[in-house]
């Protein structure tokens, strides 16, 4: 099997795991917006901000530790029991100290003590299987993988639709009690029980590979897995301010109900999103995998090619029928103030997704304190511009902020990476896509928004561009399938 055929069959199987759960998280972006407001939209969106936030603080940088070491190292047993000791004793830690600190904890996030004692167990049980679930990817298990992320989801996705959809409009298939508790507090429990449970089931699942490590924890190894992988947690602390402080001051600055119609037209930029935590999920294994074959470079810059070809299209058909999807996904009006922000989010994950592609070269050559620093940069980027102009221009700056952030970090990994570990991705040809697909977007967003004839003309365009520059490519691939 070829080296791409089997990074691309790798990736489709993650992508399942991974789009499946987006889009049926996605399903019930419109039943979570028909029965909250956008004040109440705007307490979901708090307590999955402090989720994301506290999950790259517990994990700090383990997950691509482990994958970096697991992958080369002759003990691959020690790579997980070390790995899996730490992360265990550390989480068990935290549990204490949440325990001993709960005001202040409740304090900082500004949520509801229930919601909070929630948001406390959905990562404490998290954080224990993310060496579990990291060892079936990097032993090359992704059905496996993908069946427990799956049926997570799918718990999530029925306990929502059972609370938010059959007891309201079912009365009769509720207990007297549930019914005698559906205040709009009681809704948006059950929205966070549902993670709950689905991240209890989850940990049963995953609770036969706590037992297949040995007591056995190397503190040398220790050493430097938090050495390679502290950076990476500092990375993943501005990537949650780059992607979510945003939506915290402009609670603050302007309004809960602003911040409210900002986040739920934010989730219509998810395709993208989907489209990159796929690509994530069987590119990081394959990278450091294939990082000694002979052709390695030119098989990552092949890579970007096909992705951003791929997202440049996305962006297109988004944008293009974006008030055909709003119509279906957000059906709620109070929340359509915000929909210009979607081609400029959209736009900003396809770069994040590109800077996603060229941070190998840090990944790989054990530099991953630049990576920390240019990630940094952008999380100065996203606060300066955010606290400094969205009281005087309102919440079109939070948008036009993200999209400076991945720019810059994104521009600034292309020019670094060049000087530590030379890829020769064709910049010409990544432009070249990006221009075409940016400009035929914002023309059929300002120009001829709703007219869906000019869209579909516009998307067929770019397709036939693509055919016509890649044909060859494309032939060579069905002929290898």
């Amino acid at each position: 099997m070829s080296t791409l055929k089997r990074f691309f069959q790798d990736t489709i199987i993650y992508g399942i795991a991974t789009v499946v759960p987006r889009l049926l998280n996605f399903v019930l972006v419109p039943l979570h917006t028909d029965v909250l407001g956008t004040k109440d939209y705007s307490i979901n969106t708090t307590f999955y901000v402090w989720a994301a936030f506290f999950n790259v603080l517990l994990t700090y940088g383990m997950e691509t530790s482990f994958f970096r070491f697991f992958s080369r190292a002759e003990d691959k047993k020690s790579v997980f029991s070390t790995a899996f000791i730490a992360l265990t004793t550390t989480t068990l830690l935290f549990f204490g100290v949440g325990m001993v600190f709960q005001d202040s904890f409740i304090r900082l996030v500004d949520l509801d003590p229930f919601f909070f004692n929630i948001l406390f167990s959905v990562l404490i049980l998290d954080t224990l299987v993310v060496v579990p679930f990291a060892y079936l990817r990097a032993t090359n298990r992704p059905i496996r993988f993908a069946s427990i992320k799956l049926l997570n989801i799918f718990i999530v996705f029925a306990i929502n639709i059972y609370f938010l959809w059959i007891v309201p409009k079912f009365p009769a298939f509720a207990p007297q009690y549930i019914l005698d508790h559906f205040t709009q507090k009681d809704i948006l429990g059950y929205i966070f029980l549902a993670n709950l449970a689905a991240s209890g089931v989850t940990f049963l699942l995953l609770l036969p590979y706590f037992f297949k490590t040995k007591i056995q924890f190397s503190f040398s190894l220790f050493k430097q897995m938090w050495k390679y992988g502290w950076p990476i947690m500092l990375a993943g602390i501005s990537f949650i301010i780059n992607e979510n402080l945003d939506k915290l001051l402009l609670k603050d600055i302007l309004s809960e109900e602003i911040m409210g119609a900002y986040s739920g037209c934010y989730k219509l930029a998810v395709f993208m999103m989907i489209f990159i935590q796929a690509f994530r999920m069987g590119a990081e294994p394959f990278f450091f995998n294939h990082a000694k074959e002979k052709n390695a470079k030119l098989t990552y810059a092949k890579i970007l090619d096909y992705f951003v070809i791929c997202g440049s299209l996305i962006l297109l058909v988004l944008v293009s029928f974006i008030d055909i999807f709003k119509q279906y996904l957000i059906r709620n009006e109070d929340y359509w103030m915000a929909m210009s922000i979607v081609p400029v989010i959209l736009l900003a994950n396809l770069f994040l997704g590109i800077y996603h592609n060229l941070s190998i070269w840090y990944k790989l050559t054990d530099k991953t304190r630049m990576g920390m620093y240019i990630s940094l940069f952008g999380a100065l980027v996203t606060i300066v511009l955010n606290i400094t102009l969205i009281g005087k221009f309102g919440f079109m700056v939070a948008a036009w902020a993200t999209l400076a952030a991945y720019g810059s970090m994104m521009l600034i990994s292309y020019f670094f990476g060049r000087k530590y570990y030379h890829v020769p991705y064709n910049v010409k040809k990544i432009g070249f896509y990006l221009l075409i697909s940016v400009a035929l977007s914002a023309v059929s967003f300002i120009y001829f928004r709703q007219n869906y004839i000019v869209a579909a003309l516009f998307v067929l365009i770019f397709v036939g561009i693509t055919y016509f520059k890649e044909q060859e490519d494309i032939k060579k691939i069905l002929k290898r399938s």
